[in-house]
């Protein structure tokens, strides 16, 4: 599962709390069935989305508010990850205009829009004051912002990074966490935590393979370490001294106090280990504070947040967000913007609030979220760690020297999926103990040098 889709697993952690495991449902109003189809009609927009639960939530209030109050129906399309970016890729970069709106992030905006795929939303935003785009936070909007200087989604969330830890544990020891930690002050610590408890580990770490998995907190290691996947003139990167450090770093960290079956562990297992006592630091999303603060959670109230170790650079989060791209080709770009926008506002917060409770909205996306006496009280334990941390993001400057592409935990390119997934199972295989990291690396070096080449070609 990848940083994108983790939010399926609350159902997951609910249930774990209880003893079951079970699946969560993406069924909702407009979808049918695995294949996709929706039942499109009439003079209907058509929005492709990914099935998370903050999703599902929205389709509900689709139809309650939005479709009453403006006249516009909403048919859904609803997938997996994998499969929606696959099925976006298709209609947008055909421009068959199926689909009037879709979710895509930050890693899609810049090259969907130099292939002119998606919509300009700057006229819509110059005769919509009310939305407020200068309340949405920067670098959620300079993600979403093109080279070109144009506004081309708007988000439905956002997140970063940050540490998490058992607050009772570390008490119980003795022990204290810094309010900036560095990576070798949690390595020390987790070497501290090992057995705290019986079964529980120092730390919890992603070793599954996957761009969105493994590659996506290993490469805010690199940054931090001084390291880069390419430097600004596309020269791969990954035999250097620094990517070689950090990644020895993270993967002796999970060897020696990491979870068991590490490699085999991205974000829901890690998530599952933390509530279950199993870990007493986590290093991830800032998205995963909602499942530990959750109702059914077994550790709420026992958790810290932390921002993101580093090394040599001040901060060293992630920056990741859903938002709502509008296809160029749509032939309904009013209403469609009315549905981005509504999607997007302060009022579609203000309604998850009073109907699903504060602690539920789609947060990470707007300042004035964070000045609400309403979610401040709900979201107390993580608000203010998680709002500084996606300020404390430099997504065209994540690290030492200049970047080619934007991007933290990933490289701004399409290449990239394949690229990243390649690398994360060379570095994963290593975690196993199948391979040394050096040698991970050599192998991964080589195919960095494929793709830089070719747009050193360009």
């Amino acid at each position: 599962m990848s940083i994108q889709s983790r939010r399926g697993v609350r159902a997951l952690v609910a249930a774990a709390s209880a003893g079951v495991l079970i699946a969560a449902c993406a069924g909702c109003e407009g979808y049918v069935g695995a294949g996709g189809s929706s039942l499109f009609g009439g003079d209907a927009i058509n929005v492709l989305m990914v099935n998370n639960p903050q999703m599902t939530e929205l389709q509900k209030l689709t139809k309650r508010h939005f479709t009453r109050a403006t006249g516009i129906k909403v048919n859904f399309t609803v997938l997996p990850e994998n499969d929606v970016r696959d099925k976006i890729s298709q209609d947008f970069s055909n421009q068959a205009g199926q689909y009037d709106v879709a979710t895509i992030s930050n890693f899609e905006v810049p090259f969907f829009s130099r292939h002119g795929w998606l919509r300009d939303l700057g006229p819509y935003l110059a005769d919509d004051p009310a939305f407020d785009q200068q309340d949405v936070l920067a670098p959620v909007r300079q993600s979403l912002t093109a080279d070109d200087g144009k506004v081309y989604a708007e988000p439905f969330y956002g997140e970063s990074s940050f540490l998490m830890y058992r607050k009772d544990v570390f008490a119980e020891r003795g022990l204290t966490m810094p309010a900036n930690p560095t990576w070798q002050q949690v390595a020390d610590l987790a070497a501290d935590l090992d057995g705290a408890r019986p079964g529980m580990k120092g730390i919890c770490l992603r070793g599954m393979p996957g761009w969105g998995e493994l590659t996506a907190p290993l490469t805010t290691v690199v940054n931090t370490f001084g390291g880069t996947w390419f430097d600004k003139g596309w020269q791969a990167r990954l035999t250097a001294p620094e990517f070689v450090n950090a990644t020895e770093f993270y993967v002796d960290l999970v060897r020696k106090h990491g979870q068991s079956g590490a490699a085999q562990s991205g974000y829901a297992e890690c998530l599952l280990n933390m509530v279950l006592g199993k870990a007493a630091m986590w290093y991830d999303a800032t998205a995963a504070a909602g499942s530990l603060e959750g109702p059914e959670s077994r550790v709420k109230g026992k958790i810290g947040y932390v921002k993101a170790p580093v090394n040599k650079t001040t901060d060293s989060g992630w920056l990741y967000t859903w938002a709502w791209g509008m296809q160029k080709a749509s032939k309904k770009s009013d209403d469609a913007w009315r549905f981005i926008s509504w999607a997007s506002s302060k009022e579609y917060e203000e309604l998850v609030g009073r109907e699903s409770g504060w602690a539920n909205v789609p947060a990470g996306k707007r300042a004035s979220t964070y000045a609400r006496p309403e979610y401040r009280a709900a979201a107390r334990a993580f608000a203010d760690i998680t709002h500084r941390s996606i300020a404390a993001t430099k997504p065209r400057d994540p690290g030492v020297q200049p970047r080619p592409a934007a991007g933290i935990q990933f490289v701004g390119i399409p290449e990239f999926t394949d690229l990243g997934t390649k690398v994360s199972q060379e570095i994963s295989s290593a975690i196993a103990g199948r391979q040394s990291v050096r040698t991970a690396l050599r192998a991964s070096q080589r195919l960095a040098e494929q793709v830089g080449e070719e747009y050193q070609d360009r």
